[in-house]
């Protein structure tokens, strides 16, 4: 009851960052401790030595933990060298074939699998020849086991028998710990006829002064440039095309490397001719060598392209190709300079040859719109519609000159026809209208719709047509394979022509002219007879009331019958008649007339 320091000891420590329990030295309150002064193995034994009687029966101490095989044994691998045969029936060269494998051997699972290292240009399927899994010893069921493997021993796995000739040291340790005696090591069979091909090969001639291993490490990065052209143009669809030719100091090769230029037109192969030994002179027997499809070696070559066949200025065959060589860069100068000592390596300046103007031929035209549209799908794969003279078109709208045609024809009935001929001033177009006449047999209307009509003998690239100073009184004008003669024109045509007299030919004009006059004079004389200043118009306006009176009264007479008479009658479609002409068609017609 007198105890006052209750605290307890500490029996926690640290020693290098980690915490350690440690036993107390003291008890509570800083009394003397006789207790715990022995370590926890000591404690355990004295208390196993207790009387049973006292205590009980000592506890056991638990087992250790149990660790599962493919944990115990997990990446560990049995490995044996092997090899196989297998026969070669179709060769005369080997027999049979020796094939060396590796066998893994899985000692989690017990699985196997066989790998062939791959051979580099071998021909045969390598690699995994078995995959990983437990393999079958025997049809009982049974599967191969570790105990089963062993050194100098034959194994089957599908039919086919392996050799175990060693295995690595890991194998080697596991297999005598667990009590396994191995067999000595054998040395790998090799493949008799590999080892053949690695022999070298007998050589039947005296060997050559000339040293390759020199010229490899004297020429070795050394190429010769020489700068060439073919010329192609003697062929379909030939042309000069540019070349570079490289020698190949280090092994007697030469490469043909075309040049190319933007936008030629030409795939991307750069590479004409692959870098190749040419050879210049062949064996007699080399014409019956079946050169395009075996190689050609030493035996058929007399003579190689070397490099004092290249100079410049002068052509090389190279494979049925002549390349003329023209210029070569500055090492090539120097070496030729050095080896062969030539120096006049002066560059030929090459001339184009003017290539030759092909006529274009432009087809007939097919008469599938005008001319002009059509002739532009011989000059475009893309045709652009022919330029129109917009100013000359504002200029003359709504402009029309007319003339009244007839018909040039072999037929009677033909040549009585009579045609209003239009020239549109605004595109030199024409437009013929044939005006109908009763019971005449002929339907009229339009004859030619509005097109521009071409002269006699124009070629489709230079066509002429016809324009207004072609268009005289008393000239005939061939519109598509029928001929017309103008036989008269309205006034406007004259004012026309008097108003742009520079344009026309004085002929054209004087015709007009010439046409129109008559009509003047009996115009006067109309003007004289009846004095314009004394006739009014209500005076006219009488006398035509009385002429329809005066017919009305002659029920039989037909007034259609009668125009068509005097239409018929007006053959230059002037309008105006003779007087005795008139009144012997007013006669035959039955209207009657007077003299006064």
């Amino acid at each position: 009851p007198q105890k006052t320091s209750f605290h307890r000891s500490q029996t926690l420590g640290y020693k290098n960052g980690y915490a350690l329990p440690r036993l107390p030295t003291v008890g509570i309150g800083g009394e003397r401790l006789y207790a715990n002064q022995l370590s926890e193995a000591e404690l355990d034994e004295l208390a196993s030595r207790r009387l049973t009687l006292t205590y009980g029966q000592a506890k056991r101490a638990p087992p250790s933990r149990f660790v599962p095989a493919h944990v115990a044994l997990d990446k560990k691998i049995l490995k044996f060298d092997a090899y196989f045969q297998e026969d070669v029936p179709l060769s005369t060269q080997e027999h049979y074939r020796v094939r060396q494998v590796v066998i893994y051997y899985y000692l989690e699972d017990d699985s196997m699998c066989v790998m062939e290292p791959v051979v580099k240009n071998s021909g045969l399927p390598q690699g995994k020849l078995v995959r990983r899994h437990r393999v079958p010893k025997n049809d009982r069921g049974d599967h191969y086991h570790w105990k089963d493997l062993n050194r100098g021993m034959n194994i089957t796995m599908y039919g086919r028998t392996y050799r175990l000739v060693n295995c690595d040291p890991f194998t080697q340790v596991f297999l005598e710990s667990q009590g396994i005696e191995l067999n000595p090591p054998e040395e790998m069979v090799f493949d008799p006829y590999t080892e053949m091909c690695r022999m070298p090969k007998p050589k039947c001639i005296t060997p050559s002064d000339f040293d390759k291993l020199k010229q490899f490490l004297t020429y070795d990065k050394q190429v010769l440039r020489f700068y060439a052209v073919w010329d192609d143009t003697d062929s379909t669809f030939g042309d000069n095309r540019s070349f570079v030719i490289h020698y190949y100091l280090v092994n007697d090769t030469v490469e043909v490397r075309e040049v190319y230029k933007q936008n030629d037109g030409r795939d991307p192969f750069p590479v004409l001719i692959k870098r190749q030994r040419f050879p210049k002179t062949f064996m007699d027997k080399m014409k019956t060598f079946p050169s395009c499809v075996l190689e050609i070696s030493d035996q058929e070559v007399l003579e190689w392209y070397a490099p004092k066949d290249f100079a410049v200025g002068k052509s090389t065959n190279l494979l049925g190709r002549a390349f003329f060589i023209y210029d070569c860069d500055e090492f090539t100068r120097n070496f030729y300079r050095d080896k062969f000592g030539i120096t006049d390596l002066q560059p030929v300046e090459m001339k184009k040859k003017p290539l030759e103007e092909v006529p274009q031929v432009v087809p007939p035209y097919n008469g599938f719109g005008v001319p002009e549209d059509s002739l532009q799908n011989c000059f475009s794969l893309f045709p652009k519609p022919p330029k129109k003279d917009v100013i000359k078109m504002l200029e003359n709208n709504n402009k029309v000159l007319q003339y009244q045609v007839a018909l040039e024809s072999p037929n009677p009935v033909d040549r009585t026809r009579r045609f209003i001929l239009s020239y549109f001033l605004s595109d030199d177009t024409i437009s013929i209208y044939e005006p109908p006449v009763r019971n005449s047999g002929i339907m009229g209307g339009k004859y030619l719709g509005r097109t521009r009509v071409p002269k006699p003998g124009s070629t489709p690239l230079n066509i002429t047509y016809y324009e207004p100073s072609d268009l005289a009184i008393g000239s005939t004008i061939e519109v598509f394979g029928h001929r017309f003669v103008i036989t008269g024109a309205d006034g406007g045509v004259l004012r026309y022509v008097e108003s742009n007299a520079e344009r026309f030919p004085a002929a054209t004009l004087q015709s007009l002219r010439d046409h129109f006059r008559p009509r003047q004079v009996l115009k006067e004389d109309a003007n004289s007879d009846i004095p314009t200043a004394e006739t009014s118009k209500k005076e006219l306006d009488e006398l035509l009331a009385q002429v329809q009176e005066e017919l009305k009264l002659h029920k039989s007479l037909n007034n259609k019958n009668i125009l068509e008479a005097f239409l018929q009658c007006d053959k230059d479609g002037s309008g105006i008649l003779d007087k005795a002409e008139f009144a012997v068609l007013c006669d035959r017609l039955g209207v009657p007339t007077s003299t006064v």
